[in-house]
């Protein structure tokens, strides 16, 4: 979707240089597939469900890390799957994953720019694209590829995530109350994209179109807290002049790792968001 709090978070295809930006986006990848594998999981079996036949070849357009790669490669066991992605520094951290949980045999990175065209691969059964496809410059351009790349019958799943994940109380009990929503506000996101018409115009057939909520409770595990803390550092590097000095040090307070109101010392945390995967079909 192409909002700003979206692409200050899911920009994987935009980074080529190993800087701390980079680093930071890797680790909010791997902690976002740590605390939601659940859901992960949830996606990949619905998916399991709407192939024609079991996945043999499997492309992950934007990859990342490869929490979509990683997670298609443990759901469909034949499967060979290539991870596509513009940045080295993710593909190396993608091919480390692969070798930790002996995949490495059926997960390969491919450096590859999407705006300037499709890598040359072979003939896919499925095509993976999450929170990848509204940075492309020209979306239907991809999507055609795509569409060329899968044969008859192949299964495209086109994932955007409709609202960046909430994880704060209304009090956090520093500064006034209602922080969390003043600074998603702030940022001014626009309505999500809708892929429909997109993938009509691309010649492939909408098989269904489904809404995933993510709704964990409290107490959450540590990697919960770590997540939280990582995605808001990233909006609050987005915030300066766009707040009030009293938000934006509350926000700092919550930011603080020793800090007393650190989000990593609390225990009222939660996950918050909905995800809207399209399955479409080349018939």
């Amino acid at each position: 979707m192409n909002t700003t709090e979206t692409s200050t978070v899911h920009s994987h295809q935009n980074h080529t240089g190993a800087d701390a930006d980079t680093v930071a986006m890797a680790e909010m990848l791997e902690l976002d597939a740590e605390v939601l594998g659940t859901y992960l999981s949830e996606l990949t079996a619905w998916l399991d469900e709407l192939t024609d036949r079991e996945p043999r070849r499997i492309v992950d357009l934007g990859s990342g890390t490869g929490t979509g790669a990683i997670a298609l490669a443990r759901r469909f066991a034949r499967a060979d799957v290539t991870a596509v992605d513009l940045s080295p520094q993710m593909l190396h951290r993608l091919t480390k994953k692969a070798s930790a949980l002996g995949l490495a045999d059926r997960v390969i990175g491919v450096q590859a720019d999407l705006n300037d065209g499709w890598p040359t691969l072979d003939t896919c059964d499925l095509v993976w694209a999450a929170a990848s496809l509204h940075h492309m410059a020209d979306p239907d351009h991809v999507l055609a590829g795509a569409f060329d790349a899968l044969r008859p019958g192949g299964l495209l799943a086109l994932t955007e995530m409709d609202f960046f994940p909430r994880f704060l109380p209304d009090d956090i009990g520093v500064g006034s109350p209602g922080l969390e929503a003043r600074i998603h506000a702030a940022l001014s996101p626009g309505p999500a994209v809708d892929w429909t018409d997109h993938l009509a115009r691309t010649g492939f057939a909408l098989e269904a179109r489904r809404p995933f909520t993510i709704d964990l409770p409290a107490p959450l595990p540590t990697a919960a807290a770590r997540y939280a803390q990582v995605c808001l550092r990233k909006l609050r590097s987005h915030l300066d002049e766009q707040l009030p000095a009293e938000d934006l040090a509350a926000l700092d307070a919550v930011l603080d790792s020793e800090g007393p109101h650190s989000v990593l010392r609390r225990e009222d945390l939660t996950v918050r968001t909905t995800r809207t995967t399209w399955a479409a079909r080349r018939l």
